[in-house]
């Protein structure tokens, strides 16, 4: 493709595929629903929600506009904040029984992935461990389409809209795993700037993390030439390593977090400043779902499989919780310090995207420039110091690994290879950074 960084490699992917929803992004725009769903042949949706949202104003403007439409819904609202197997289960019960065809999700990314993956039951049957790759599940395949979904996105973060993906907690693990496939993808997205006003302060440095670490880790990804080749065009995912297109829409999304997360985050009146993180959850969104995350994100699931006793200003939730973004900040820094090695420049752009203080830095200086930039963002929005700010020791390192050496597809998109003595040692960078 006339760069390097996707030069061929033999047995090596010569092509990629990009996929995104039909996507309206400006403030009002969610007072477009009914005539989106109406558009796609929706005559009866189920609209899925969280209990915070369920008696709020964005879930009344949906309804009006729904019913303008003539378009009859049911809600379901039984969602759990970092979605379950359960509660897919509950919302494919949902859907059996209410004799919808098609789906609006309002909410974050657990009312949209969990959306995703009840409708997958819904349409193909099953239960949802089913649908996870080997050995956590069978690798069923998604052979057919969903019912038509109209995703709208209420947090500046986790780009949900945009993907092909669910990640779920397996209750029968204690963990969470993702299963991914071309047909989840939603129909149509709806990004509502207005939707992040009232955000906590808090909610919004998580989200916008997820949204810096999802553009960093994209960009930073293996190339797509480097991963095997897919002989079956409908075989092909989406997630498939850096790609041309997904790094230009990464690029902007970090360049977005540098100049306006701080902003967003610490001033709940800078419209213009959350308005940009909207839109740059968005593109972080269509950039890793063309190409897939790694480690910060493989490595977030140990954290939260092996939290405890803890809560999180601003989500009104019972412990043990620890909100996704913050799970991937608190090892990121540690993390791009190891992987730099292998793309020392990709690094330093990145760095340089943030916004960080490059001058004369070297291909050598690449890991530490991006993990400065990173931890003064990270103290700039009050988040914790590192893994120790949230419960975890030096004694709680091996076990973190351990859970999270699980994660191979997420492990396997890195730029730079790594084996659970590798894990350990970045979660022991991550113990503490000032």
């Amino acid at each position: 493709m006339g760069c390097q960084y996707h030069a061929p490699t033999d047995q090596g992917a010569d092509s990629f595929t990009v996929a995104m929803p039909r996507l309206t992004v400006g403030r009002g725009t969610l007072r477009e629903v009914g005539e989106r769903a109406g558009a796609l042949g929706i005559s009866r949706v189920a609209l899925f929600t969280d209990p915070g949202l369920l008696h709020g104003p964005l879930v009344a403007i949906v309804r009006e506009s729904l019913a303008a439409a003539d378009i009859d819904l049911g809600i379901f609202s039984d969602i759990r904040i970092e979605p379950d197997d359960e509660s897919v289960e509950r919302g494919h019960a949902f859907l059996t029984d209410g004799q919808f065809d098609g789906v609006v999700s309002v909410g974050g990314g657990s009312v949209i992935d969990t959306a995703k993956a009840a409708l997958v039951l819904h349409c193909h049957g099953g239960k949802a461990l089913d649908y996870f790759a080997p050995p956590v599940g069978q690798g069923k395949p998604i052979s057919g389409p969903l019912l038509p979904h109209v995703a709208c996105p209420t947090t500046s973060g986790t780009g949900s809209e945009c993907t092909s993906i669910s990640v779920l907690r397996i209750n029968a693990l204690d963990c969470k795993f993702v299963f991914a496939s071309p047909g989840m993808l939603p129909d149509v997205a709806i990004v509502d700037p207005q939707c992040c006003d009232s955000l906590p302060a808090n909610v919004v440095a998580s989200t916008g993390f997820d949204l810096c670490c999802h553009a960093l880790e994209c960009y930073t990804s293996r190339a797509y030439t480097e991963h095997p080749k897919i002989p079956s065009a409908n075989a092909r995912q989406y997630i498939q390593g850096n790609n041309p297109f997904s790094e230009l829409a990464a690029r902007e999304a970090m360049s977005i977090v540098g100049r306006y997360l701080e902003r967003g985050v610490n001033d709940a009146s800078d419209h213009e400043a959350r308005d940009q993180l909207m839109w740059g959850a968005t593109l972080a969104g269509i950039a890793f779902g063309n190409a897939g995350t790694h480690l910060p994100h493989a490595m977030s699931y140990g954290v939260t499989h092996l939290m405890k006793d803890i809560t999180t200003e601003g989500y009104a939730i019972n412990s043990p919780f620890i909100p996704h973004g913050i799970s991937v900040i608190v090892n990121a820094p540690s993390i791009f310090r190891y992987t730099a090695e292998a793309t020392p420049e990709r690094h330093l752009e990145g760095a340089a995207l943030l916004l960080a203080d490059a001058q004369g830095a070297t291909r050598d200086d690449a890991g530490e420039v991006l993990a400065k930039r990173m931890v003064s963002l990270m103290k700039a929005t009050h988040m914790p110091n590192g893994l120790t700010a949230l419960g975890f020791d030096e004694g709680h390192v091996a076990a973190l690994a351990a859970s999270s050496i699980r994660q191979g597809r997420a492990i396997g998109n890195a730029p730079r290879a790594s084996n659970q003595v590798d894990l350990e040692n970045m979660y022991r960078g991550a113990l503490r950074y000032w």
